[in-house]
């Protein structure tokens, strides 16, 4: 297939190759390296019985055909289970592989992985030593991304601290490797602007109760995640990334604003249970009155069912248990 280019963004789409099997060629390979190795031996045989000219053709054929062969070993390639591999020959894409298998094509192709530079550390007898190893197959499995924590601002400026995680996986590996400079780094760029750019939508929490229906971070974290997650698939689907998830692992207000934020949940929630207390207190002395008043208990006027609320108001509403004070005499 000819390669295939959207002039519009200069984008290479992905192509399939024609490959050979990898165990055929191989045994191709080896039985070629054997016949070298013979024919070698006979332009050996022909020299020692003073066959001069014949003996330096046919070591010099034989030497040629082992340079070939060695270099066409250069062409096999094991494509593991959830794995990918991009080719290309002399600058040019050639084509990827997806599919696991052993596979033989052109031994003058490189696969190339811009993301696939790891650092590897040991230890020896003069101390550390870092060396850099290049992994040029893609990996297509599931993998996490744990974004660190980072300070934004909420809706309100309250600087907030902030930290989510992203599962994801190489969806096309051609669009990964030529499109982007490092898909993993862009992941990641791409990640931080997202949190960033749907926090300072929402507030952290509720101030009021008359903002019950409105979506907080902490309220709502389970939806406003499932939002982070299409902005992001968004953002790196030119780069051949599917994002399958992210979620919020952190979030709290920032160091200077924690304590005063605290002393502001304590009110909010000291002032609505003492809504609560108060709204059962008048609730039971309205029933004790009416249950008095109903049963002919006892009659009562206007001021003795005064000083009778009052009384009921502060035992029920006292944050401390109440003393009673037994009276003989009349009230007046």
């Amino acid at each position: 297939m000819e390669e295939r280019k959207d002039n519009k963004n200069n984008v290479i789409t992905e192509k399939e190759i024609t490959v050979k099997k990898g165990a055929m060629m191989l045994l191709l390979i080896i039985g070629g390296i054997l016949i070298s190795i013979g024919l070698f031996v006979y332009g050996v045989i022909l020299l020692e019985a003073n066959s001069n000219l014949g003996g330096w053709i046919w070591m010099s054929a034989s030497i040629v055909i082992f340079t070939v062969l060695v270099i066409m070993l250069f062409g096999l390639h094991v494509i593991n289970p959830n794995e990918a591999m991009v080719l290309t020959l002399f600058g040019t894409y050639y084509g990827t592989l997806k599919n696991p298998g052993f596979y033989y094509v052109n031994p003058f192709v490189r696969a190339i992985n811009p993301a696939g530079k790891t650092v590897v550390s040991t230890s020896t007898q003069n101390g550390m030593q870092t060396a850099t190893v290049s992994i040029k197959k893609i990996s297509t499995k599931i993998m996490t991304l744990n974004n660190e924590k980072q300070k934004v601002n909420d809706v309100l400026g309250n600087p907030l601290i902030i930290g989510a995680v992203v599962i994801w996986k190489v969806k096309d590996p051609t669009k990964a490797v030529f499109n982007v400079e490092n898909y993993k780094k862009y992941l990641s760029t791409q990640c931080d602007s997202t949190i960033r750019n749907i926090t300072r939508l929402y507030p952290y929490d509720l101030m009021t109760e008359e903002e019950a229906e409105e979506r907080t971070l902490r309220g709502s974290s389970q939806e406003i995640a499932k939002t982070m997650t299409r902005e992001l698939q968004e953002r790196v689907d030119d780069a051949g990334l599917e994002v399958l998830e992210v979620r919020i692992t952190h979030l709290s207000y920032a160091e200077e604003i924690a304590a005063a934020m605290l002393q502001r949940q304590q009110a909010v929630a000291i002032i609505a249970a003492r809504k609560k207390i108060v709204e059962g207190a008048v609730s039971m002395v309205k029933m004790a009155i009416d249950e008095l008043s109903e049963g002919e208990i006892v009659v009562l006027d206007e001021e003795r069912k005064a000083a009778m609320v009052s009384n009921l108001l502060v035992v029920l509403c006292g944050n401390k248990d109440a003393q009673p004070i037994v009276n003989s005499g009349s009230i007046y």
